[in-house]
């Protein structure tokens, strides 16, 4: 029984109440206040009743449930066009720039690069080239052996060198532009959108607006019962 002691009901409750005590008194005054509350009660709760459900010749009625689609795009144009803007997308990678904020961490790149490997085709190059013929009377490859270590930490710390410049710095932020970056981000967020939304059902999205609204509706009905009462005590008085 808690379900129907809402607000609805209980200005319906209270309208029918006092109908029976204007009729018991015969009070024209009380019994007029007590019809026009109960129609505007009653009116403002049909009216909300017309928003969520198909009420049988009545044009207009169902609109949240027959107008999903509209619902749907309404809600996908709200988020695109008020949050997930390119400018707002830009704003935020920008201020990330400016305070310092790595787009891209290169020390794993650097930790993962194949120095060894480097080390050989540099040694197949030489090999490959007039010097490895000179080499071949000097022990061939072998030669070159104890250059290797050296030549590999010296190629470490050359690529972080160059990785730290301001001129690598520079042109990354080039490459990385903050414009493309937004608009494939805007893309994205508007791939995940419209998936979920396309799993919204008319039903769904009658249940996530009636709980949005639905206790602020039931004050339409008890605002519908006071005016309408208003309305009937001016209407006995003239």
């Amino acid at each position: 029984m808690n379900q129907f002691l809402n607000k609805s009901f209980v200005t319906n409750l209270l309208s029918v109440v006092i109908i029976v005590i204007g009729y018991a008194s015969s009070a024209h005054l009380i019994k007029s206040i007590g019809f026009f509350a109960l129609s505007g009660a009653i009116t403002n709760w049909l009216a909300i009743y017309m928003l969520f459900e198909k009420v049988p010749y009545l044009y207009g009625s169902g609109v949240i449930p027959d107008r999903f689609e509209e619902f749907k795009s309404s809600i996908k144009r709200l988020m695109m066009e008020q949050f997930f803007t390119v400018h707002n997308i830009e704003q935020f990678i920008e201020a990330e720039e400016e305070q310092g904020s790595k787009l891209l961490n290169l020390e794993p790149f650097l930790k993962a690069v194949d120095y060894d490997r480097i080390y050989d085709s540099l040694v197949s190059s030489i090999m490959g080239s007039s010097f490895g013929a000179m080499l071949m009377m000097m022990g061939g490859e072998e030669a070159l052996t104890p250059l290797k270590e050296p030549f590999i930490e010296k190629m470490r710390v050359t690529l972080t060198e160059m990785t730290e410049s301001e001129y690598f710095t520079t042109a990354l932020k080039q490459g990385l532009n903050a414009h493309k970056i937004g608009v494939d981000i805007i893309d994205k967020i508007e791939a995940v959108i419209d998936k979920r939304l396309n799993e919204l059902t008319p039903q769904l999205v009658k249940e996530m607006v009636q709980a949005i609204i639905r206790e602020h509706l039931g004050w339409l009905v008890v605002w519908g019962g006071i005016f309408g009462g208003l309305m009937g005590a001016l209407f006995a008085f003239a």
